[in-house]
């Protein structure tokens, strides 16, 4: 790079966060058909979109001219959805922008972010680009949140923000409603991811968001509605910070088709849910599975997905057995999770030919 051109110092030398990819790169990867492909990596929904979306995209109107700024049609079907009123709800182009907002909303440089990974690792990729300075509070070895540890570093530095995933990406499991009452009780602002709220078996905190004051709830129509390559996510908000928010949301951030599939999902949301519970059962009937498999040992999950630890062999060397199969699963090569793989539910289809390469790979 010419010494003319002088980036920031902290970003020349960390290091790039590794996303999945689409269906047609993995297929050049493997040599395979995308037909063939099986894509159970990135907690997608494989079932798709209500038809609606399609139908509604398909006669998309007024492409040339920009979408609402303030997403108005959409917050309201969200109040009916959620039960919060819409002057508490601010969209983006998916739950990742809305945490970018926050962090500009509240980190001055310094300023301490906590993190308790293993856990979805935008928070803690996003906060340093902010100026921030991230604190890992690491979980304990079944994935619970400690509740000591992070009271501690949060007077210890003074703190502004905690970040935390219910149910927790990548192992799927809850807090304890107990917990979350003790840590709202610190002087910062807890932020609760609840990109997977709809397949676990607890109420959302949204309702908690107006009392608390300090609580801000994350939700998207990635998973659920099937919409994760539109990029859809909103946040529930105290009503004092919502006039902050407005100053400094891009104005277009929600583009009109992306703005359009959700609102038409919310107005098809029972037979969306239809899907939700069989994602639900698939995802229950892989727990059962995997357990009986010598290789495989999983944790429970309140998600759309199965966190195992691989045994015998290395995580990386079974992801590119099953990948060699035409079945994508995600490994991390990160602390705690080295030895780890995360599986999506699929149909019950895929489900099928998922069980049926592991129980050729038990007997090889």
């Amino acid at each position: 790079m010419s010494e003319k051109v002088r980036i920031r110092r902290d970003i020349a030398s960390m290091s790039a966060y590794t996303p999945t990819t689409s269906l047609d790169v993995f297929a050049g990867r493997l040599g395979m058909d995308v037909k063939d492909l099986i894509k159970l990596d990135a907690n997608e929904n494989p079932f798709g979109p209500s038809p609606r979306v399609k139908e509604a995209l398909a006669n998309l109107q007024h492409v040339h001219v920009y979408p609402d700024p303030e997403s108005g049609r959409l917050r309201e079907l969200l109040e009916a959805y959620i039960g919060v009123p819409k002057e508490q709800i601010l969209c983006g182009a998916g739950a990742d922008e809305l945490i970018e907002i926050i962090l500009q909303l509240f980190i001055e440089p310094g300023d301490v972010v906590i993190n308790t990974p293993p856990t979805f690792a935008m928070y803690g990729f996003d906060a340093p680009l902010y100026h921030g300075q991230v604190i890992d509070v690491y979980r304990r070895e079944d994935f619970s949140v400690d509740v000591d540890a992070i009271e501690t570093a949060a007077r210890q530095h003074s703190a502004k923000l905690l970040f935390l995933c219910l149910p927790n990406n990548p192992s799927g499991n809850l807090i304890d409603a107990s917990d979350i009452h003790r840590l709202l009780e610190l002087p910062l602002t807890v932020v609760v991811d609840e990109a997977y709220i709809e397949f676990a078996e607890r109420e959302s905190l949204v309702s908690r968001v107006g009392d608390a004051g300090n609580l801000i709830v994350l939700r998207t129509m990635s998973k659920w509605a099937g919409l994760a390559g539109l990029r859809v996510g909103y946040g529930v908000f105290p009503s004092a910070l919502m006039p902050q928010l407005w100053k400094i949301k891009q104005p277009y951030n929600v583009n009109l088709a992306a703005d359009i599939a959700a609102q038409v999902s919310l107005q098809d949301v029972n037979f969306l849910m239809t899907r939700v519970a069989t994602l639900v059962q698939q995802r229950m009937r892989m727990q059962i599975a995997f357990a009986e498999l010598p290789m495989l040992s999983p944790y429970a999950s309140q998600s759309n997905f199965v966190l195992n630890r691989v045994l015998g062999m290395s995580a990386e060397a079974f992801r590119d057995r099953l990948a060699r199969a035409g079945i994508i699963v995600r490994y991390y090569n990160k602390p705690r999770l080295e030895d780890h793989i995360r599986i999506s539910a699929g149909t019950p289809e895929q489900v099928d030919r998922l069980l049926q390469l592991l129980a050729q790979i038990a007997t090889s």
